[in-house]
């Protein structure tokens, strides 16, 4: 029996399990290692701030699920892996696979400017996102302005474009809105590059959305500093602040940076070709964040990165499940699909409105890509989520 040990069990790892589990039947033992119990559904994290979703309604126990579909779940820290004797070396003892994938998910770069840590808030956890409902409701009492966006090196715009719009809302929910000066800040060279390299009319729509909701932006910027009151940027600005988001950079997890013969790259993420599969290591494999993805474009003066959550990280967790069955059937014809050719498909949140962003080709060059704003309700990534959550409960991974 062929024994594949999965680091990471959400997006990526989560569904790599069980379509590995799904086409490899009994021939395949399949162990996830995670140090959490529950899959997170991360995109709905944005409206736990305010209280239009609670923590536990975005979270699904993984162990049922992985026990009904015969995947082995087990709760630790992976710490290291040693390639040439084939085991991962976790906080609970060594356990050793014949195929390892690592779908680890991202750490963050909190230290990417000084203050950033201590004075900004950010959304993308679960205790994050509780700790700005708490700080809203002090705000909601003493009102002012407001700086959200993303930092130099960032990769998780649209997380971020998200929470602008839903905090812009909020504002006016609270008939607070005029007592607040809402500033945008971004890496990106224009609104609306997402780090995909943009969209057709990414940039004239987010342009009218700001206008539409009175919040100025502010374009090619990085944090310098912080203190408790200002925000330091590199064109020279300083913007006071009585709340922050912002969203640092990824970069990969401890596990990958402990482990030197993976090859890391700079940001700690792992060297893998078009089939998902480790230049060295042909039993080891990469999903996910944990890819290294080289970007298509050039950043301007100041550096961001492209977007690796969601679809992509689901898709990829396919493709190495079917490509390690493939392996241990023989066959030498793997499934290639460059990162960049990965769709794009993502449903952005703009304060109960929503933009459906669709398109053949995550990076340019596309034969089709298309922004729909939705200006009514945002019953789309409602109803994406409901269908997530429904189909990760089912444990129906093989579904889009």
């Amino acid at each position: 029996m062929t024994k594949t040990v999965i680091i990471g069990g959400n997006f990526a790892g989560f569904t790599a399990a069980l379509e590995l589990k799904r086409k490899g039947g009994k021939d395949h033992h399949v162990v996830v290692i995670d140090r959490n119990d529950d899959f997170l559904f991360i995109p709905s994290l944005i409206w736990v701030p305010f209280g239009r979703r609670e923590v536990k309604d975005i979270t699904v126990p993984r162990g049922d699920i992985f026990k009904k579909k015969g995947v082995e779940f087990f709760k630790a820290v992976a710490l290291e892996v040693d390639p040439d004797r084939q085991v991962v070396i976790t906080d609970r003892g060594e356990v050793a696979y014949d195929h390892l994938v690592v779908a680890t998910g991202p750490k963050v770069d909190f230290d990417v400017a000084p203050g950033v840590k201590e004075y900004a808030h950010y959304v993308g956890t679960p205790i994050g996102a509780m700790k700005i409902r708490e700080s809203l409701e002090k705000f909601k009492a003493n009102p002012g302005p407001v700086v959200i966006g993303a930092t130099q090196r960032a990769g998780c715009m649209g997380a971020a474009y998200e929470f602008v719009f839903n905090f812009e809302k909020w504002l006016r929910e609270q008939g607070i809105r005029k007592k607040v000066d809402l500033y945008w800040i971004t890496p990106e060279t224009y609104l609306g590059h997402f780090g995909i390299d943009g969209m057709t009319g990414a940039e004239t729509m987010l342009k009218s959305f700001m206008k539409m909701f009175n919040i100025h932006f502010r374009t090619e910027v990085a944090v310098e500093k912080m203190t408790d009151k200002e925000v330091f940027l590199s064109n020279g600005e300083k913007l006071p602040y009585s709340f922050s988001m912002l969203m640092p950079p990824f970069v990969g997890v401890d596990f990958v940076q402990n482990s030197p013969k993976l090859g890391a790259t700079g940001a700690g993420y792992m060297p893998v070709g078009d089939d998902y599969r480790h230049p060295v290591y042909p039993n080891v494999w990469a999903a996910g964040i944990a890819v290294d993805v080289k970007l298509p474009f050039k950043p301007g003066k100041v550096p961001f990165s492209s977007p690796k959550t969601g679809y992509p990280s689901d898709e990829t967790g396919k493709i190495v499940a079917e490509n390690i069955v493939r392996v241990e059937k023989g066959k030498s014809e793997l499934v290639h699909k460059p990162w960049g050719k990965i769709p794009g498909i993502c449903i952005m949140d703009a304060g109960k409105k929503e933009v459906v962003i669709l398109s053949n080709n995550l990076f340019k060059p596309r034969s089709f890509a298309v922004m729909i704003p939705n200006v009514i309700y945002d019953f789309g990534k409602v109803l994406f989520e409901k269908y997530f959550l429904w189909k990760t409960r089912h444990g129906l991974s093989f579904l889009p």
